[in-house]
């Protein structure tokens, strides 16, 4: 998996999936049975708030917390509610059952400078942990506000978006991060990119929603004759 696709899976996950925060839950749909092992195994789930919670959701909700989210989707999450973890296999793809603060602690070229970071980068303040998505924007599955997996501004406001302020960023070991712009994904910005960027633009290649990410260079959710263009003055070092 790449940053890209990483990022694209959690945007899907927020968008499309119901969800609760549930915590030690890496994305078991919330069945009767399901609710009591949660509820039991956890103090904090016991809560007359949480527990209530918990019990009100429906049968197709997925059950996640800020850590579980990101394994849950690397230990391959599909979203199924016959699974019992939603398809993910536990300890899966060489990634550890290990909790936020010892995840961000994994991380290589850990930053506190927020100007510099990559999409699919994990986003850390102590005890908490999201992955950043882009434009601004990071994925994380909380408590506060909307209760769920949810889409919030990192580190600035945005409107529509509730604001977090987070304290280092890395990227995971678990992942193959890719340049923007690298459609092929081939780990280089190549003129073969900026010809399917322009393709796309033209309507003659589809692409993934990873692979739009990827060639989305300004950013306004469109594949367009102006990324192409960035694309190229990346391959040959204008830029």
């Amino acid at each position: 998996m790449n940053n890209y696709e990483l990022a694209v899976k959690l945007v899907d996950i927020a968008k499309k999936y119901k969800t609760l925060y549930v915590l030690g839950c890496f994305g078991a749909p919330l069945t009767s049975a399901n609710k009591k092992r949660y509820i039991n195994a956890y103090a904090y789930n016991q809560g007359n708030k949480r527990r209530s919670k918990i019990n009100a959701a429906s049968a197709d909700t997925f059950g996640f917390d800020c850590v579980n989210l990101i394994k849950g989707c690397l230990w391959g999450w599909k979203g199924d509610k016959n699974a019992n973890y939603g398809g993910a296999t536990y300890q899966s793809n060489g990634v550890p059952d290990i909790g936020a603060d010892a995840m961000i602690s994994k991380c290589k070229d850990i930053s506190t400078d927020f100007k510099k970071i990559e999409v699919g980068e994990a986003v850390w303040l102590s005890g908490h942990i999201g992955i950043y998505i882009g434009g601004g924007l990071a994925v994380e599955c909380t408590p506060k506000w909307e209760d769920k997996v949810q889409i919030t501004a990192c580190n600035c406001v945005k409107k529509g978006y509730n604001t977090r302020t987070w304290t280092k960023h890395g990227k995971l070991p678990y992942i193959t991060y890719i340049p923007e712009g690298d459609i092929d994904a081939d780990g280089k910005v190549t003129a073969a990119d900026a010809r399917l960027a322009l393709r796309a633009a033209v309507g003659l290649e589809h692409f993934t929603e990873a692979q739009k990410k990827a060639g989305d260079t300004d950013g306004d959710g469109k594949n367009t004759s102006s990324d192409a263009r960035d694309i190229l003055r990346k391959s040959v070092g204008l830029k």
